[in-house]
């Protein structure tokens, strides 16, 4: 998959056919939010962290999870780089469990010195509409500035839940940079259907 900049959303009928435009928005915070801010739920809900999952269960998520919003980046990494960054010890993977099924799932990139990128954060789409999602980010919240960062970060796009970018901003973070880019189309490249296969041991 390749990604070309440009200087700003193109006109619809300029858009090459099988591409898209993309507006990414960066988004960060350098101090904890105000007390308060999770929502209370009487839910059947646990958030156990899934520690060096397999690669099947990781695609799992990320494929259910991301699919309405065409995320494509992990869909189309193989098998070694993928395991390495979940495996990575600075890599934190927390799944959302409603009722003993997964929801959802947050990642969490400590892998630079003194920040934290909520790198992958959203529930299936079943579970969309429950007032899981707002609960979920500032639980992540929560658990990031327990680790005493100086920053924490993340990034959306207008191919993300069209509520994404305001649900960031109500939990306290701040836009500081936005990026126009044409993607291909991922739902035309062969990975979209088609994932490698884990290896023998399930690793």
């Amino acid at each position: 998959m390749t990604t070309e900049p440009t200087a700003g959303p193109g006109p619809a009928d300029k858009t090459p056919a099988g591409t898209l435009e993309v507006t990414i928005t960066y988004l960060e915070m350098h101090r904890r939010p105000g007390s308060g801010l999770r929502p209370s739920l009487h839910e059947p809900i646990a958030i156990l962290q899934a520690r060096q999952p397999t690669l099947s269960f990781y695609r799992y998520l990320y494929c259910h999870v991301g699919e309405p919003w065409l995320w494509y980046e992990r869909r189309a990494m193989d098998n070694e780089t993928l395991r390495a960054i979940i495996h990575d010890p600075a890599v934190s993977i927390h799944v959302l469990y409603f009722d003993g099924v997964p929801a959802g799932y947050v990642e969490l990139d400590s892998r630079v010195d003194h920040e934290i990128e909520l790198a992958y954060f959203g529930l299936l789409p079943e579970f969309i509409g429950r007032g899981l999602g707002p609960w979920l980010l500032n639980w992540a919240l929560d658990t990031a500035w327990n680790r005493e960062p100086s920053r924490i970060w993340v990034n959306t796009c207008n191919l993300d839940h069209p509520k994404a970018l305001l649900c960031y901003q109500r939990a306290g973070f701040e836009p500081y940079r936005q990026e126009f880019i044409r993607i291909r189309d991922p739902r035309l490249e062969p990975y979209w259907n088609t994932q490698p296969w884990p290896d023998a041991n399930g690793q």
